[in-house]
């Protein structure tokens, strides 16, 4: 499956909108540990491994989506995030999905 975030400069046929989304929530102990990290300041690899996994997770969905219509790649691809409450994102993935001739 090719993915691209741009148009393709080749013949296709569009099958439609595709999606994925994914909610993730870390557990307690890594909340906390995010918590300390913030005082101090740096890199919270907690909350970034949280958007990683509901990024991977979404791209996959959507994949699974493009699939099930019978398409060989999807452009156009954006992600959007959103924070449902602490500790918990919500990533989603969209985009068009075509079959390349």
């Amino acid at each position: 499956m090719l993915l691209a975030t741009t148009d393709l400069r080749t013949e296709y046929e569009v099958l439609g909108m595709v999606k994925g989304s994914s909610t993730k929530a870390k557990h307690l102990g890594k909340d906390i540990m995010a918590f300390f990290r913030m005082i101090v300041g740096g890199d919270v690899k907690e909350y970034a491994e949280l958007l990683q996994e509901a990024r991977d997770e979404a791209e996959s969905r959507m994949v699974a989506e493009a699939e099930k219509l019978g398409a060989n790649a999807i452009v156009g691809i954006r992600f959007s995030t959103s924070s449902i409450s602490q500790g918990v994102a919500e990533m989603q993935a969209y985009g068009t999905a075509v079959r390349i001739r």
